[in-house]
Formats: C-alpha cells, structure tokens, sequence
C-alpha cells in the first residue's frame, strides 16, 4: 500500500511539475515555447524583428517564439547570469567579440549539423570563421559593418583633393596628407573618436597587413605588435601631434561625440561604423551635405575587420532544433535584407547582398556594399583572455600613446610584454 501510495504521489508530483514548467518546456497543450532575446534598439530594428517574430508564430502555431528586449550595453554580464542560472534565453542575439568564453564555457550550442545547408552555404567561410571556436560554430553572423569615412560632402568639393572610392581608396599616406589639406580656418581635417581605441586601431590595422595576435602550432597566442600594426595608430599620432590635422580633443569621445562638430564643420571627415549613417541622417540639419568614403588602405588593400552581430542558441535549450528552424526563418534573404536595412549595417548572406536596396548611391549603401567582400573577422576573434588584455594593458597603452604621453617604443613594449603575461594566464 506505502508502495503503491508512494508511486502515485510521485506521478502527482511530476504531473503538477509538467503543468507549471518554463516556457521554453512546452508548457501551452504541447505547444513549445521559445524566448528569443535580441539586442535591437533603433526604432527601424525592433520593428523589423517583432514583424519577423510575429510572422513565424502566424505561420507556426506549434512553435511559438516570445520576444525578450535586451541591451547591448550589459549584455554580457546579463547572459553570463541567466547561463549560470539556468534562465537563457533560446535563441541569443550577441556579436562574435562576445562568444569565446560563452562558447568555450559550454553555455552555447555546437550549430554544427543543425543549420540547413542553404544558410551554411549562404554565409561565406570567412563570417563563419568569426563564430568558429575550436571544432564547432556557436553562432551564426548575420549583421556586419565597416568602418568608413563620413566627409563633409561641402568641404570636400570646396578643397579639389581626390575623392576615394573602393576601386580606388585612399593610402594610409594619402589620407594624413588629405587631412591637412582639409584642415584651417577652425577646421580638422578628421576627428577621431577613440574612446574605445582597441577595437579601432585593431580591425583597420588589417588593412596595413597587421595581426598583432599570433597563434602558433601548439594552439598559444603570442602578441607581436609588427610593423604593419603600428601604420594606424603612427597615423593618427601624426595627425594629432604633428600634423594638428587631427582634434586632440576628440580622442576620449565616443561616435555620437563627434556629430554636433562635424555637423557644424569643425571636421570634415569622422571614421564611424556604417550604421552611423542613420543618426547622420536623423540628425543631420536641413541642407548638410555628406558622403560615405571607404577607409584608407594599405598594404592588404581594403581589409578590416569587423565583429558581426550574430545568432546563437542556449546550450542548455531543450529545442535546439526547433531555436536553429527560427534562426534560419529570421535570416532567409529576404528577411536579411530587412534586418540590415532595420540597423542600416551590411547582411552577411551573399544572396541578400545583392538586393538592390543595397546598392543604391542613397546614404552610402553602395560603397559600403563594395567594401563586403574585405572584411575579415577581428583579429581578438577567438584569443581567451582578449576582454583583461583589452581592459588593463592595451585600452590604457593606447590612450596614452594617442594623447603623446608615451612612445611608439613604450607602446609596443607595454602591448607586447604586458599583452603576453595577461594572455598567458588563460593558455596553460
């Protein structure tokens, strides 16, 4: 009787347990539940992803995806808590800056075999390296931007130097000498706004053939901050120091810093993100004239890296299945395409590249859509430890050495040998 009254209990128990479930179990008469969490934050974005999810649950009643808003700015710390929780989110909306440690700490789904091959082949080998860590791909990158030039359009044609194109873009050499000439009368020729310096310097250094991060047969990384490394950050110290064709104050300023005195013509040129353009053009007063330029290059041509955005899926989801079936809807051309106009950054699907939408002289779409081919995935990609050494050793090396405090010798010092104790620790 003990027996029997005992397995009935327990059969009440995991029944009451079943009806009170998360909403990811499948708790709505069999009906499964996923939370996807995206970092959308302009206007033109979330309204493209809640269209999008929208359109899934319309066409996917046994499959029902539930919108959760979240916030690039404690995005990190946010899914580090709910990983170790065991309250993530299915489906992760992140960039693959952001994935190594997740990756590595087992809190993100291996993709491998789940995604259908269209994506797979869809996305170029060179993105998917950006979310490849070890043997297997915990993210699919979707949304990606270069850097470029935004000029002053007036202050240009007012000067008679050569505009770049992509077929024929600045050198590095030529850019330092097209900013003096753009410079006088309580004009720069460039801002730069370096508040965050690493990611910058790192992604265009690309172009001039630098690496800095050197992984060697045993899998290590070592730092070697090489010739090709010191083309970015010597130019800008010129064009600060030197030069004065650089405003100094500019240099602890974040993007959005830089667009009042631009508007106003104290700089002709700013280095942003693609995805700059939409607040240019939001905030932009009546009549500003400006244009989209390709970043100068150097020995490697155009090259530059770029962190996409990307897609992942919980480690601990109990449908993974069904999270990479939503992941693949959310990033069919078409719906590619919306999500990168949403965000007014480049998509990373070959087929969605082609739409003409984004080939257009309008805003710049064309330039920065010639420039999709060059991006490469960011040098500190897959380095552990990249967060420490970005944060103690090279953010502070490089402000000082932008500001003149230090020398080209103390910068590659500090990089190097500081960088080297900092990586070591995670390598053993």
């Amino acid at each position: 009787m003990r027996t029997r009254t005992t397995t009935l209990l327990l059969a009440l128990v995991l029944l009451l347990a079943g009806c009170a479930g998360g909403g990811g179990d499948g708790d709505d008469g069999g009906r499964i539940t996923l939370r996807f969490q995206s970092l959308a934050w302009q206007d033109e974005s979330v309204k493209a992803n809640k269209e999008l999810v929208r359109e899934w649950n319309a066409a996917h009643p046994d499959v029902r995806v539930e919108y959760v808003q979240g916030s690039w700015d404690s995005v990190h710390d946010q899914l580090l808590t709910s990983f170790e929780g065991g309250e993530a989110p299915d489906i992760i909306h992140d960039a693959s800056d952001d994935l190594a440690d997740f990756a590595y700490g087992g809190y993100l789904a291996d993709l491998t075999g789940l995604l259908p091959a269209r994506l797979t082949s869809d996305i170029p080998q060179r993105s998917w390296e950006a979310a490849t860590f070890g043997d297997g791909v915990y993210g699919v990158p979707f949304l990606q931007e270069p850097r470029v030039l935004i000029a002053n359009a007036t202050l240009l044609k007012e000067s008679g130097v050569r505009i770049p194109t992509p077929e024929r873009p600045w050198t590095w050499a030529e850019f330092r000498q097209v900013t003096k000439e753009l410079s006088g009368e309580g004009t720069y020729g460039v801002a730069w706004p370096l508040k965050e310096p690493v990611s910058a310097t790192l992604n265009l250094s690309l172009s001039a053939g630098g690496r800095l991060f050197h992984r060697g047969a045993d899998g290590k990384v070592t730092v070697r901050f090489e010739e090709g490394d010191q083309v970015v950050p010597r130019t800008v110290r010129d064009q600060v120091g030197t030069d004065r064709s650089a405003s100094p104050t500019t240099l602890g300023s974040g993007g959005s810093d830089t667009l009042p005195g631009f508007f106003a013509g104290k700089y002709a040129m700013v280095p942003l993100g693609f995805s700059y353009r939409q607040q240019i053009e939001q905030q932009a007063p009546e009549g500003f004239d400006w244009q989209v330029l390709p970043a100068p290059a150097g020995a490697d041509g155009l090259a530059q890296g770029v962190s996409p955005q990307t897609l992942s899926v919980a480690e601990d989801s109990p449908h993974k299945k069904e999270a990479a079936a939503f992941v693949d809807f959310l990033l069919q051309p078409d719906n590619m395409v919306r999500l990168a106009l949403g965000d007014w950054m480049l998509p990373t699907g070959e087929q969605a590249l082609k739409d003409p939408a984004l080939h257009t002289a309008e805003h710049g779409w064309a330039t920065g859509t010639a420039l999709a081919g060059h991006l490469r995935p960011a040098p500190a990609q897959s380095v552990r430890g990249y967060a420490e050494w970005k944060d103690k050793v090279a953010t502070p090396a490089l402000q000082e050495y932008y500001s003149g405090a230090i020398g080209m010798d103390e910068l590659r010092h500090r990089i190097e040998e500081d960088g080297n104790l900092v990586l070591a620790r995670y390598q053993r």
